[in-house]
């Protein structure tokens, strides 16, 4: 009987599917690079995803809290993992998803005492927070005090607005913004899985473009 462990590819078969899905140059950058995730909810846990499917070579995994049965509409959580932190909850699912890549986790808070700490190894930081006050926090240091690295955030992804609203605005030469820029979760229905993760998807694309030298 086959086990699980035997259809598992080995690292060179992973490596060379993604190659001839990106090419070898792109998946080069790919896999060298480092990219932080600061915050592990709806946007943040559907970036990693999309980031470790692409080959991203290490991510960094930052968040203080658990998951709770209202996260799991939206989420890339399961209902088994109720309880546990989302970092070890996140690394156990993105092991599943692709066995090779690097991860390293924090199970904290980010603070303007910790931050540049938690970051400094990033190329790439994206903001996944869901207050307003922690998005304003993050995005003064890295851009005040981190100029050397890409920043990518989001505003802007509740309700039922169509998705087509939702795009990524260049606002500086490694500042870059995803969302509507208008939608609120006090609006009226809030957060809905779709959106939010077509703004996750709009994060998770600018990193692979920053990547790949498309931007």
């Amino acid at each position: 009987m086959w086990e699980v462990a035997d259809l598992i590819p080995t690292k060179d078969e992973w490596n060379k599917a993604l190659c001839a899905r990106h090419g070898e140059d792109v998946q080069k950058n790919f896999s060298s690079a480092t990219v932080a995730i600061c915050g592990l909810g709806g946007l943040g846990s559907n970036i990693a995803v999309s980031l470790a499917r692409a080959g991203i070579g290490k991510l960094i995994l930052i968040d203080f809290d658990r998951v709770d049965i209202t996260n799991l509409h939206r989420q890339q959580y399961k209902a088994d993992q109720i309880g546990m932190y989302k970092t070890e909850a996140l690394t156990e699912n993105l092991r599943e998803i692709t066995p090779y890549i690097s991860l390293e986790i924090h199970t904290e808070r980010i603070t303007e005492e910790n931050a540049k700490t938690l970051l400094i190894d990033a190329d790439i930081i994206c903001e996944a927070f869901d207050s307003a006050e922690a998005k304003a926090m993050l995005t003064e240091i890295v851009l005040a005090e981190m100029k050397g690295k890409y920043f990518v955030a989001a505003s802007g992804m509740a309700g039922l607005y169509d998705a087509n609203r939702i795009k990524t605005r260049k606002i500086t030469s490694r500042f870059y913004l995803c969302g509507d820029e208008e939608s609120d979760v006090s609006d009226g229905i809030g957060l809905v899985s779709s959106r939010v993760m077509v703004c996750a998807a709009h994060q998770a694309h600018t990193v692979l473009r920053i990547l790949a030298k498309q931007l």
